[in-house]
């Protein structure tokens, strides 16, 4: 029998409370592992977990499936959106799960006694049934499993910039390797800017 409790206390601490995204965060990490056919988070590796956010929510999944950035086993995708999913690395079978559409409305109906909408939510989301609180895709990743996880030990140098590339980041073209911030992916701009490089480069696939 899972604690729920026990993981909801995992989760808040870094926090001084348990809210409401952090109970979808548990709720929806062990959807994920059932799913997928676990009892309990495996390891080696086996599990990959896409966050499409941040927050107090990823604290909850890291809580019940035991990922975490540090051991490579769970990634941010942010499409600002309380969802994740759920990978298992040797089959490839995966599955997205999000809250359903009405969930703060039914939360009303499992928490009638709570005159304050967070609170209701607080309560109703740890207890209403599986099937009432989230929907559960089967999916296919766009990127294969192998490209997003890489090799271990694989490093390389960006010809333009020389930093150092390591996880299979880097982009060829034309023979030459570059990071992609130099190859004109950059979530940054650099004050003085040296003259750019334009490189078309195809998607992973």
């Amino acid at each position: 029998m899972i604690d729920l409790v026990a993981l909801l206390e995992i989760s808040s601490r870094d926090h001084s409370h348990i809210c409401p995204r952090q109970v979808l965060g548990v709720r929806i990490g062990l959807a994920g592992l059932a799913a997928l056919g676990f009892d309990s988070p495996p390891g080696k590796h086996r599990l990959l977990v896409i966050a499409e956010t941040d927050g107090c929510f990823v604290d909850g999944l890291a809580a019940a499936a035991q990922c975490s950035v540090g051991h490579r086993t769970l990634r941010i995708e942010d499409y600002g959106k309380i969802a994740a999913t759920f990978v298992d690395t040797q089959t490839k079978n995966a599955v997205r799960i999000a809250p359903r559409l009405d969930i703060r409305e039914r939360a009303r109906i499992y928490a009638p006694d709570e005159n304050k909408k967070y609170f209701a939510q607080l309560q109703a989301y740890q207890f209403m049934p599986e099937e009432e609180l989230l929907s559960i895709q089967k999916v296919h990743l766009a990127t294969r499993v192998q490209a997003i996880l890489s090799r271990p030990g694989i490093r390389t140098n960006c010809a333009f910039c020389g930093e150092e590339i390591i996880n299979e980041r880097e982009i060829t073209h034309m023979g030459i390797t570059y990071c992609r911030g130099c190859a004109g992916q950059a979530y940054y701009q650099i004050d003085v800017q040296p003259a750019s490089v334009e490189i078309n480069v195809p998607t992973l696939a």
